[in-house]
């Protein structure tokens, strides 16, 4: 992944969560359970979160599967997962965090039940490669669930990109002291292939044998699910 992506997410991370709940009304969360809930995982899984960030995702999962399941959440930006530990300590849950690259995860094949990654595949440098290296870590019959926006379309699509491009970045400088990640964010999410086109992605991957797009939010965003061959 790029140096100047990492940087950027090294910057904001201190504030990345304050500034997630204030941009997003709170609605990340409700994304985070379905992705939880589609994902199909259950109690003893063991599940690989990948750009985990602060561990939200990777929290909600091991609320899922519970002590006898296993959470792994990785990150290519250390300074993203520093606090993530003590977050899940609050919460009395026991989940591991590593340093990791989503192209090219440490971990053997067929590890995990499920593997999951939220607002990070449009990140990465070749997603069509992040998207098989996720599934070869997954058992087949595993699924992977990729959470990540979209672009909505009508009276609402209109409403939500002049927010994107006027708000977001207005508020997320305000908090983080870095205006240009909340335009470059907003930026990616508009160019990044989302419904259709996304699964085209899943299918250029060749890794799965059954995938499918939920819109959420009006489109806002989709959880994609993909059941590894």
């Amino acid at each position: 992944m790029s140096t100047e992506v990492r940087q950027m997410f090294s910057s904001i991370a201190t504030r990345y969560d304050v500034t997630n709940e204030v941009l997003s009304f709170g609605i990340h969360r409700l994304w985070r359970r379905s992705a939880v809930r589609l994902s199909g995982a259950r109690e003893g899984n063991a599940v690989l979160d990948c750009a985990t960030g602060t561990g939200d995702l990777a929290l909600a999962f091991k609320r899922k599967v519970g002590a006898s399941g296993r959470v792994m959440g990785t990150d290519f930006c250390k300074e993203m997962l520093d606090n993530a530990p003590a977050k899940a300590a609050r919460e009395g849950l026991q989940v591991e965090f590593q340093v990791a690259d989503a192209m090219a995860l440490p971990f053997a094949d067929d590890s995990f039940d499920v593997a999951s990654i939220a607002f990070g595949i449009r990140n990465v440098d070749d997603p069509v490669k992040c998207l098989k290296e996720m599934a070869r870590v997954v058992r087949p019959g595993g699924r992977v669930v990729v959470l990540e926006f979209g672009q909505p379309t009508g009276l609402f699509g209109g409403i939500f990109r002049l927010y994107s491009k006027v708000i977001m970045p207005a508020i997320g400088g305000l908090l983080t002291g870095n205006r240009a990640a909340y335009e470059y964010l907003p930026r990616t999410s508009a160019a990044f292939p989302a419904g259709e086109k996304f699964l085209s992605l899943m299918d250029q991957a060749g890794s799965y044998q059954e995938r499918v797009a939920h819109p959420m939010t009006f489109g806002t965003s989709y959880v994609y699910v993909g059941t590894v061959r």
